[in-house]
């Protein structure tokens, strides 16, 4: 048996959850923990119901996945937690070889798994910090080629992950962390809302001489945005809300600056293209997701980004 507890935030997102658990009980984790942010499409009744081995945490209103999670952990007494979101699958086995990686590396205070997609193809779970070439590369496209525009760091945008190694930060829907590690920086910063949560935690850890490690030790199926595609407009704002955020906390004012100019370009130029499309669309259901993301670019344009809470 691992030393591993396993910790999932969800919201409204009943069936994925209802999956999660499955394969997380399989496993016999020292403890299952799951944090319900104010859903209402039955998640918690569904929990109590099937899953009464489950501690369960009933949120009064959605508090964000960085505090969900925070909660969760303190709850928790295990040595390594392993932190899901809620439309996540583990592969048998899944725990056991996340908690020997951590035995056998006392540097490290977090280690992502390889994660899938529900079709089996690799999901990119290993980012560098978001400089302002990072951030353009990803949200031009450009980012399969960062490998040789920018170097070794932007060039994991694109790797295979067949390997494992120390990398600035990985995807927070998959992360198993060593609590004594997790509770020196003070967990994560519940300033975000959602959003970049886990790479301003992996960035703490590492300022303080841990390190953050991507290893292939196993696979997690991920579906993703299985809650955020509820309010998708909004989670675009909050995107960028988030990422200005991060900003604030670690760099200067000249290279916030430089983002602002990034964001607003980018909300610029994807307004245009989306309502060109609108205007050329007889499909419904693609003229209902442009009229969403127009929506959402304009409030980039009017500023909604400088709010720390976009969503909740």
């Amino acid at each position: 048996m691992s030393h591993m507890a396993v910790c999932i935030v969800n919201y409204n997102t009943r069936a994925q959850l209802r999956a999660s658990l499955e394969t997380a009980v399989r496993q016999e984790p020292v403890e299952l923990l799951v944090a319900d942010n104010a859903s209402t499409d039955g998640s918690a009744e569904m929990v109590h119901d099937e899953f009464p081995s489950v501690l369960l945490l009933e949120n009064q209103r959605n508090f964000g996945y960085g505090t969900a999670a925070n909660q969760l952990i303190a709850m928790s007494r295990a040595k390594y937690v392993c932190l899901l979101n809620a439309d996540t699958l583990l592969k048998p086995g899944a725990l056991q070889a996340l908690s020997t990686y951590l035995d056998r590396h006392p540097w490290v205070a977090a280690v992502g798994p390889r994660v899938l997609n529900p079709n089996g193809t690799l999901q990119r779970s290993c980012f560098p910090f978001p400089t302002p070439l990072a951030v353009f590369l990803d949200v031009s496209n450009l980012a399969r080629f960062g490998g040789y525009i920018a170097g070794t760091e932007i060039g994991r945008l694109t790797w295979e992950h067949a390997i494992g190694c120390p990398v600035p930060w990985v995807l927070g829907a998959a992360l198993a962390m060593r609590r004594e590690a997790f509770e020196m920086v003070g967990g994560f910063d519940e300033s975000f809302f959602l959003y970049y949560e886990e790479a301003d935690l992996c960035y703490r850890l590492q300022k303080l001489g841990w390190q953050v490690h991507f290893a292939p030790v196993t696979e997690i199926t991920h579906f993703g945005a299985a809650s955020t595609c509820q309010r998708n407009g909004d989670m675009k704002v909050q995107l960028f809300s988030s990422l200005m955020q991060f900003y604030r906390k670690h760099y200067t004012r000249t290279d916030r600056a430089e983002l602002a100019v990034l964001i607003e370009s980018v909300a610029l130029a994807r307004f245009v293209r989306d309502l060109i499309s609108l205007r050329v669309t007889a499909d419904l259901e693609r003229r209902t997701e442009l009229e969403s993301n127009i929506s959402a670019w304009r409030r980039l344009l009017r500023g909604h980004w400088r709010r720390r809470f976009v969503y909740g």
